[in-house]
C-alpha cells in the first residue's frame, strides 16, 4: 500500500445522542489500529462530543466502548481531531473548550489529506 493510500478522513456531523457518532469514532480507531493516518473533522452538533467532560457522559451504543475512551485512544495514537470553527463559535466554544489535542481548523485541515489521496467517510 502506498503512503497516499494510508490516509483516512472521517467527517462526523451528528451529535451526542446519535449512534452514528459513536460508529464514526469506532471506525476511526479501527483505522488507526490498521496503520492508517486518520483525521477526524467534526461539524455541526458533532463538535459537542469533544467539549471537555461531554464525551465522558455519553455512550449511545452500550456495545461500543465509551465515546470518551475512543476519542482519547485516537488522540493518544496519533490521530488528528479537528473542529469546524464556525460550528464551534455558534455554540459559544473556543479552542479552550475542547479536550487537549483537539484543534479548531477550517476545512483545509480535511482537504490536505484528501488531496494526498485520503479515503473519506462521513457519519
Amino acid at each position: 500500500m502506498s503512503e497516499t493510500n494510508k490516509k483516512l478522513v472521517i467527517m462526523i456531523t451528528c451529535g451526542l445522542d446519535s449512534e452514528k457518532m459513536s460508529v464514526g469514532w469506532l471506525i476511526a480507531n479501527g483505522a488507526i489500529t490498521n496503520g492508517l493516518d486518520v483525521t477526524v473533522f467534526l461539524t455541526s452538533s458533532a463538535v459537542d462530543c469533544v467539549r471537555k467532560g461531554a464525551a465522558d457522559l455519553i455512550n449511545p451504543n452500550p456495545l461500543d466502548p465509551p465515546v470518551g475512551e475512543m476519542i482519547s485512544s485516537l488522540l493518544s495514537r496519533g490521530g488528528k481531531v479537528l473542529v469546524c470553527p464556525p460550528c464551534a463559535k455558534v455554540r459559544g466554544y473556543s479552542e479552550e473548550s475542547f479536550i487537549p489535542g483537539v484543534a479548531m481548523q477550517g476545512a483545509s485541515g480535511m482537504f490536505e489529506p484528501m488531496k494526498a489521496g485520503a479515503a473519506t467517510l462521513c457519519f
